[in-house]
């Protein structure tokens, strides 16, 4: 059992964080990051799948090499760039490698990325991907692929299986619709999209009441009120009141971060009660996750 699965079992308050591999080979920096602010702070650190279609080191090996500094990895795998042997393969790969955690996604858009001319495979979605997971490691000893072969593996996968669900958007029905799903099909947890603002998270949680899973709030760090702009004009389902993106507007630029720490702290705080969780992205600026989680009230 993994540490993230052992925390969330034992009904303890749970923080996570998350981040991105370089575009490149260097990943000495990203991961001093991880373990200078990341590794003594959270529970285990979400490793970023090729996000937002840009080309980048893998998550794979990147998971593998926290493992190796003493850092529980989360394995984000999407669906957009393999197809369901590939992606069954990677899973494989990624026990063999001692990765437990994992967090199915679609993916985001080729166009949202740097290489509009690849194609997609999209061959699964996130449900089949957690399908392919259950599957792989249905029975004790023996598991089974997707094709359903008669032969079964030689040596079967543990994972703890998460998925992610998108909050505060407007047309929230069909995100509960596709929760339901992912549950069935074998989540085990659920990372949600970035969320500020706590009462229409308590208006989702309601509504999932029925859902017996545990949610980990999302909290992406705010660099400035130009970012909280683009958030709430290009990125679906999320939405970030006027009153925060006025906060970091008035701001002056050497507060900022301070500023961005007193209202990621005091989001969690406001929503804590209402979920067993919270997973905090911050975009670069991992420097700010122990100072959020100092001022927390748990």
């Amino acid at each position: 059992m993994s540490k993230l699965q052992e925390a969330i079992e034992s009904g303890k308050f749970v923080v996570t964080g998350e981040i991105g591999p370089p575009k490149g080979t260097n990943v000495e920096p990203c991961l001093h990051e991880a373990e200078e602010y990341l590794k003594d702070s959270v529970v285990a650190v979400n490793v970023t799948d090729i996000q937002t279609a840009v080309m980048r080191l893998g998550s794979m090996a990147v998971s593998h090499m926290l493992l190796d500094r003493g850092i529980e990895p989360v394995f984000q795998m999407v669906c957009r760039d393999r197809n369901r042997l590939a992606l069954q393969s990677d899973l494989l790969s990624a026990s063999a490698l001692g990765i437990e955690n994992v967090l199915a996604l679609t993916g985001d858009h080729i166009q949202m990325g740097d290489h509009h001319e690849a194609k997609a495979v999209y061959d699964l979605d996130s449900v089949g991907l957690l399908h392919a997971l259950s599957l792989l490691e249905k029975g004790t000893d023996l598991g089974k692929d997707m094709k359903g072969n008669p032969n079964e593996l030689d040596g079967a996968p543990k994972f703890f299986k998460g998925c992610c669900v998108t909050p505060c958007t407007k047309e929230v029905e069909p995100q509960i619709i596709k929760l339901e799903k992912k549950v069935e099909a074998g989540a085990q947890f659920v990372q949600t999209q970035a969320v500020y603002d706590p009462k229409a998270f308590e208006e989702f949680i309601k509504k999932i009441e029925h859902i017996n899973v545990p949610i980990l709030v999302g909290i992406v760090v705010l660099k400035n009120s130009g970012m909280a702009k683009y958030m709430n004009n290009f990125v679906p389902g999320v939405v970030v009141p006027k009153s925060i993106t006025k906060r970091m507007a008035d701001a002056p630029k050497k507060d900022r971060k301070k500023v961005s720490i007193d209202i990621s702290a005091e989001l969690i705080n406001a929503m804590k009660g209402m979920c067993q969780g919270a997973h905090i992205m911050p975009l670069g600026w991992d420097d700010t996750v122990p100072k959020i989680i100092e001022q927390l009230d748990l």
